[in-house]
């Protein structure tokens, strides 16, 4: 239980303020009776009065009695059915652990409320604040470390490299291989390939050392006369300008004979592959020979360990990557979210399936936790909450008890003077 704030102890002067002002208007009413008594025998028409203040007493005191009577016993005397609240706090509680499972934490009025929520866009509004989703991000990548080592410890990644080295070893590949190779061709990546190819015979016949590399080789088959004269330079100049305009061509003229050739017999190539079983022999015998090398087991033990280390690096740099991508990657979910009404009614829908589902398990253990938490709670300290929070509306019960009560004493007066005239 927690312990009275400031407003709480407003609260309590005001009420205290409301019992001394509800006391002192009992007193007069019951010192206006006494009076109009007395002088009723003189004054006949004190007798209203007397009659209006004899029952605003009556009536002020037995909603004193009330009132004081639900947080305990009237002048501490034992009247029964006193003391309602300190004496029945197990039965109250339950009762309110019951109430509450039965009225609040019912599916219906569960996914009813829950619908009102819109989740997506709560999640969406939040991660599109980058400051929030970096937080989140620096979070999560705490964890990976743990995870790494988990990992290791599991031996998972020889387990996922005996798995991967099992499968492609049962699997033909030959097909794949050939369909590859053909996507390869549909696509026009071949003549990509061919212009990178003629670019690259363009530097290396225009690069110095080759230049120097092919005059060694023209004078070694060149007469000695043609050398002395100096027609190796000549040679090779031709040469060279002969091979280079080539290439220009070949780049240039995309219907050129020697690229069109070049097409023919890539394409014929992958149809020699597809339809030869001596080539998915071949392949699968070089699949098989790479998959026994020693090199291939410590691999993927090498790849991983280069990999975790980069990444623990990483995680305890200022600025890590990861956490930047992350980062970017969660702002860009949440604004690419805003845009997606579809997914965004799936992800409430599924919400408010997931907590539904979850209260509906708990409904038990919650309004169980509810009764036990009541029943634990401190009961003068209880009273205290209660009084203050509700006592000064209780107050003005006597307030209305004795007006309502003199009304009904001077009613009763008045049907009495009528039955006696």
């Amino acid at each position: 239980m927690r312990s009275l704030d400031i407003q709480d102890i407003e609260k309590l002067r005001q009420l205290n303020r409301v019992k001394m002002l509800a006391t002192l208007v009992l007193f007069i009413c019951f010192v206006v009776m006494v009076i109009a008594k007395l002088l009723e025998h003189h004054y006949p028409a004190f007798g209203v009065v007397a009659a209006f203040a004899e029952a605003a007493t009556i009536g002020g005191i037995a909603d004193w009695y009330a009132v004081v009577a639900l947080f305990k016993r009237p002048m501490n005397l034992p009247f029964p059915h006193t003391a309602i609240i300190p004496n029945n706090q197990p039965r109250i509680a339950d009762n309110l652990g019951r109430f509450i499972d039965t009225n609040f934490l019912a599916r219906d009025a569960v996914e009813g409320k829950l619908k009102e929520v819109d989740f997506a866009g709560e999640f969406s509004n939040w991660l599109a604040v980058r400051s929030q989703s970096q937080s989140l991000a620096a979070f999560v990548v705490k964890f990976v470390p743990q995870l790494l080592h988990a990992v290791d410890e599991k031996g998972l990644v020889q387990f996922a490299s005996q798995r991967v080295t099992g499968q492609i070893a049962k699997t033909d590949i030959a097909p794949l291989l050939g369909n590859v190779l053909q996507t390869f061709t549909k696509k026009g990546r071949h003549q990509k390939l061919l212009d990178d190819l003629i670019r690259a015979l363009h530097r290396f016949l225009n690069n110095e050392d080759t230049l120097e590399i092919i005059r060694t080789k023209v004078k070694r088959e060149l007469p000695v006369l043609f050398n002395i004269i100096g027609a190796d330079s000549v040679v090779l100049a031709r040469i060279v300008r002969a091979a280079t305009e080539l290439l220009d061509e070949i780049k240039d003229d995309k219907d050129h004979p020697l690229r069109l050739e070049f097409e023919h017999f890539l394409i014929s190539y992958i149809n020699r592959t597809r339809r030869t079983k001596g080539f998915a022999k071949q392949v699968e015998q070089m699949k098989q020979v790479i998959l026994s090398r020693p090199e291939l087991a410590d691999a993927a033990e090498n790849m991983w360990d280069g990999l975790r280390d980069y990444i623990l690096k990483d995680v305890h740099s200022d600025d890590s990557l990861l956490v930047a991508r992350l980062t970017d990657m969660l702002v860009e979910i949440g604004t690419g979210l805003a845009d997606e009404p579809d997914l965004r009614r799936d992800i409430n829908n599924g919400m408010v399936i997931v907590i539904s589902n979850l209260v509906e398990e708990q409904r038990g253990g919650i309004s169980t936790y509810i009764s036990e938490q009541v029943k634990a709670w401190d009961m003068q300290q209880l009273l205290q909450l209660i009084e203050v929070n509700v006592g000064r509306d209780l107050q003005y019960i006597r307030f209305n008890g004795m007006i309502i009560g003199g009304c009904v004493g001077v009613t009763l007066y008045a049907i009495e003077r009528l039955l006696l005239s």
